[in-house]
């Protein structure tokens, strides 16, 4: 999903997109860099934090049976300590489970994601579910944007091993348009399909929804893609503008 934060990490690139003079002749050496504030995200080289040990959050009195059941998602940091910080409210249920998830994730444990060995901060986000028989809303971890590996060298390559005169634009970070539904039964997915410019630095410049689903879908497919990133299209070895279609999956019910 797409929050406040400060900045997207994206996947550095040596040379930058590729160089204009060399052409790519094997997988670029794509490596994570951290957003502006020094946070990651997890991907291929950066694992994800693990919840160790959640507190159960409890739920708050005097509220109506029929307004219990609904989940609150919140977006943090976990620093290279284990700790909860720059808690964000992502989907709200109410002020009073609001705070009751926050306060359960900050009581809990966290072990912090890593990269080459050693703790880093990484963004993620966590899921508090709210029942209405009351039963226990335990803190999950989500991962709902995250880094993507770079394309392999049969992408980039032709049969006989040399670079491709020609390489279309691959996303390399991409973005949840939406959280699915914790109480679904029978869930069915749906795909909007949206087309995307992608400049020579690599991110979009252009959005729009090729094939739609409906106005609110619609919105949300094109936000979340408008927060993509990718390693450029190539034309003999330059980057160069390009379109390309994305996927943007959502589960309905």
């Amino acid at each position: 999903m797409i929050h406040s934060r400060s900045g997207c990490a994206l996947l550095a690139l040596a040379a930058v997109a590729l160089s204009a003079q060399q052409p790519p002749a094997s997988t670029p050496q794509l490596h994570p860099a951290p957003d502006p504030d020094g946070i990651y995200y997890a991907g291929p080289e950066v694992s994800a934090p693990v919840l160790v040990r959640a507190l159960v959050a409890g739920y708050p009195s005097n509220v109506p049976a029929g307004d219990v059941q609904g989940m609150t998602v919140l977006a943090m940091v976990i620093d290279p300590a284990g700790r909860p910080q720059h808690i964000q409210i992502l989907h709200s249920h109410g002020d009073g489970f609001d705070n009751s998830a926050i306060a359960a994730v900050k009581a809990s444990t966290f072990a912090p994601g890593m990269l080459a060995g050693k703790p880093v901060p990484v963004w993620i986000d966590v899921r508090v579910v709210f029942h209405a028989n009351h039963s226990q809303a335990v803190p999950q971890v989500l991962i709902t944007e995250r880094d993507l590996p770079p394309p392999t060298a049969a992408q980039l390559q032709d049969k006989h091993g040399k670079p491709l005169s020609y390489t279309p634009p691959f996303p390399i970070h991409t973005v949840d348009a939406d959280f699915t539904d914790p109480f679904a039964k029978h869930p069915y997915v749906q795909v909007a399909i949206v087309t995307v410019l992608v400049g020579v630095d690599g991110l979009p410049k252009d959005v729009s929804v090729r094939r739609g689903l409906s106005s609110g879908l619609d919105r949300k497919a094109k936000a979340a893609v408008e927060h993509y990133r990718f390693l450029p299209a190539t034309r003999r070895g330059k980057p160069v503008e390009e379109s390309r279609d994305v996927e943007v999956s959502f589960a309905k019910f």
